[in-house]
């Protein structure tokens, strides 16, 4: 059922700005003063009068209303969907509205950020209460007016009414309103009620991004603007130790060529840096001039002198590394029940097996830039960042300015997956114009993304069962990673709670190579491991693969002392519906099917993987994917969301592949490291379990369970199990990077 809880709203802040502990909506009573019973949609709304009333709203005297959207918009569909929950309650029409996204600012909202697919799961109940306040005090205000009970009104679009068939629009009646108590029950609507929420609506932005309009951090653009790329250390571990730019200033339209890194290191040490700062503790040179080609040219022209400072790492130490973690002692165990040792020690048979990923760049369609104007005045940044109040408060530290002074604007962003949460390009770009004292935007090129950015930690997990009797009795993991891959909750996912005897251990190599989040951070290979060794578990069981699951997950329903973060439940449910629409097991004779069930960033997923072999290579045909997310709050955005993540995770499941050489990245573009191409997308059906559950999370969950399943029709396929990506590389097919 849907939430309870009430937010306690006092008159100053609701009226003012109803500042919400989930980073959501602001909505001011000025805005009803707007909402007339006739008001018709303009053709061009730039005519209207708009009246300003505070940094959230904008209202026109024909009715038309712009929210400003708070949160980054990273493709996740939050400058749609949050402004429909507000829009839901307060019942005015959704045509009557229109969404701008709002800069940074810190003393009206929390958690201003893009991460962790909790956007929509934080604001739910303080989106849909601010609307529900809001127009509960407009009927109070109008029934007041009749001399009727509030009870007697009803308001629908901006429009209340009462039982003798009087109107009242929302500005007739919004100076009475403001006298009024605010009050404290507040009565949501009935799910089955929802007339905004559940009704499929197209994004915002879409008539700006199919037409080319300016919406990006790379299209931005300011009167008297420089361009910078910045030369960075070809390694890691390397540093910089001279340069020769005589060249490169020769070149037409460059204005300068200068170093950048002091202020970065003088404000951001230690275990910070990993978070915050500048991805290498070099200097680093930086072509400033009139456009980015010159830039780019004249960035190779430059002749550096790099030394090696600290040990250029390959993908062959650590492979080995991990490998020799693994079966090491030096682990840290996030959860154990029962007797582990004991169980191994008395199983008729025990089933071992290690599974291996590697590096990934994020890969984002938009590189990173970003603009920065820092004058005596204040700073102002503009671009694509997924934490832009982290970013300003190193901003302020690196260059010893008042907070105050720090000015964030928010572009929508080509692409984040992680990356962006990391914001050494905002530090660049402020210290290249700190340092030259005029608006400058700092802009990436692939290469520069792919080979000197952020990375998924590769890690391994040896997974071993215990198997007594024909039942699995013990269950135990060991993660070795890069850098530190695990988070302590994971060790409350399934299997927890469903097998008695169950430890989860972890341990990691330091490295000097950047890590950090990718999409679905530490469950994006982890599901895959762990649902492929179910797999290998039920055959060596002799039981249907999704009989196993449901069978551990009853152990884990009547677990009194289970102490997990999914539900039994709903996992069963999301694996029951995957059975039925994807013909489980009665499909055509050449079909070879995968099972996987996950849960993840509060969603429960289930994906049944269809896999056909095409001139002896495994081709994934289709992808049946059932979703528990609870309530769908836009699903046409929703199953796109779906649909991206489970494209996204078969694509670097099967394909791709990185790696270092002497702290080189092996891949720098396109043309050698392969993304799923249009040509190997399968046919993906989407379904939601429908309930009335407040919603969690759907930017991600979709994408680890993919991989195991896809791996699991491979098996199907080719009775071999591969369980080291990518895929193709480690199956001895005959395959190649797509044109």
């Amino acid at each position: 059922m849907t939430s309870s809880k009430q937010i306690a709203f006092s008159r100053r802040s609701f009226l003012k700005t109803t500042a919400l502990a989930s980073g959501g909506m602001l909505i001011g009573f000025n805005l009803f003063n707007a909402c007339k019973p006739e008001a018709k949609l303009p053709i061009d709304i730039s005519k209207l009068n708009f009246n300003d009333f505070n940094a959230f709203i904008k209202i026109s005297d024909e009715g038309i209303v712009t929210i400003f959207s708070p949160n980054p918009e990273i493709g996740q569909g939050v400058k749609t969907s949050m402004p429909m929950i507000i829009a839901e309650e307060l019942d005015v029409s959704w045509d009557n509205v229109f969404v701008e996204q709002a800069p940074l600012d810190t003393e009206n909202y929390t958690r201003q950020l893009a991460g962790g697919s909790q956007s929509i799961r934080h604001g739910w109940t303080a989106l849909r209460q601010t609307g529900a306040t809001a127009k509960q005090m407009l009927v109070n205000a109008a029934a007041t007016r009749w001399g009727v009970e509030a009870s007697e009104c009803k308001a629908k679009e901006g429009v209340i009414s009462n039982g003798k068939g009087e109107t009242l629009g929302y500005g007739d009646v919004v100076k009475e309103a403001a006298l009024l108590e605010v009050p404290e029950d507040i009565k949501l609507k009935d799910p089955k009620d929802f007339s905004i929420i559940g009704k499929g609506k197209r994004n915002v932005d879409i008539q700006k991004i199919i037409t080319g309009q300016p919406l990006f951090g790379i299209d931005y653009k300011e009167e008297g603007m420089l361009y910078a790329s910045v030369l960075r250390p070809p390694a890691f571990g390397q540093v910089l130790e001279s340069y020769d730019a005589t060249e490169a200033k020769a070149i037409n339209d460059v204005v300068d060529v200068i170093t950048i890194g002091e202020k970065a290191r003088g404000h951001l040490e230690g275990e910070k840096r990993n978070w915050t700062a500048q991805l290498s503790p070099s200097d680093k040179v930086v072509v400033i001039a009139k456009t980015t080609w010159a830039t780019i040219k004249a960035k190779k022209a430059i002749k550096a002198v790099w030394k090696q400072e600290s040990e250029a790492e390959s993908t062959k130490l650590h492979d080995e590394k991990m490998l020799e973690i693994l079966e090491g002692n030096g682990f840290r165990t996030h959860r154990e029940n029962g007797n582990v040792k004991k169980a191994f020690a008395e199983a008729d048979k025990v089933l071992v097996r290690t599974y291996e990923s590697v590096f990934l760049p994020h890969n984002t369609m938009e590189p990173m830039n970003f603009f920065a104007n820092v004058t005596d005045e204040k700073v102002h940044l503009v671009g694509p960042v997924q934490t832009p109040e982290d970013a300003a408060k190193t901003v302020s530290d690196m260059l010893g300015r008042d907070l105050k002074d720090i000015h964030v604007e928010m572009t929508r962003m080509g692409g984040g997956f992680g990356r962006r949460l990391y914001g050494d390009f905002v530090y660049e770009a402020a210290e290249i114009s700190d340092k030259i004292r005029k608006p400058v935007k700092m802009v990436s090129t692939r290469e520069d993304d792919m080979t000197t950015g952020v990375y998924r930690p590769p890690s391994k997990y040896k997974i071993s069962a215990a198997i007594k009797d024909g039942n699995v009795t013990g269950y135990h993991l060991k993660e070795a990673s890069i850098n530190g891959n695990s988070w302590g909750a994971i060790a409350d996912f399934f299997p927890a709670g469903a097998i008695n005897n169950y430890q989860f251990d972890v341990a990691n190599y330091k490295s000097n190579i950047t890590t950090g989040a990718w999409r679905a951070p530490y469950t994006n290979f982890l599901a895959n491991a762990e649902q492929s060794f179910f797999d290998e578990l039920a055959e060596e069981l002799g039981v249907d693969r999704a009989k196993l699951h449901m069978d551990l997950l009853e152990k884990a329903k009547n677990n009194p002392d289970a102490n997990i973060k999914y539900s039994p439940e709903r996992l069963q449910g999301v694996l029951q519906l995957a059975v039925e629409k994807s013909n489980w097991g009665n499909v055509a004779s050449n079909v070879h099917q995968g099972l996987s069930v996950y849960y993840c960033h509060n969603t429960h997923v289930a994906e049944i993987a269809d896999v056909v072999m095409e001139n002896g290579v495994p081709v994934v045909k289709k992808v049946t994917c059932v979703v528990d997310c609870g309530i769908v709050v836009n699903p046409l955005g929703a199953k796109n969301q779906a649909r991206g993540g489970v494209l996204d995770g078969i694509g670097h499941s099967m394909y791709a592949d990185f790696g270092f050489e002497n702290g080189i990245p092996t891949a720098n573009n396109f043309n050698t490291y392969q993304l799923i191409r249009m040509a190997q997308t399968p046919k993906v059906d989407i379904h939601f379990i429908e309930n009335d559950i407040d919603p969690t999370g759907l930017g991600e969950p979709t994408l680890p369970p993919v991989g195991a399943a896809v791996a699991n029709a491979i098996y199907k396929a080719t009775g071999k199990r591969v369980t080291k990506q990518p895929y193709i590389n480690n199956m001895d097919v005959e395959t190649k990077i797509l044109g």
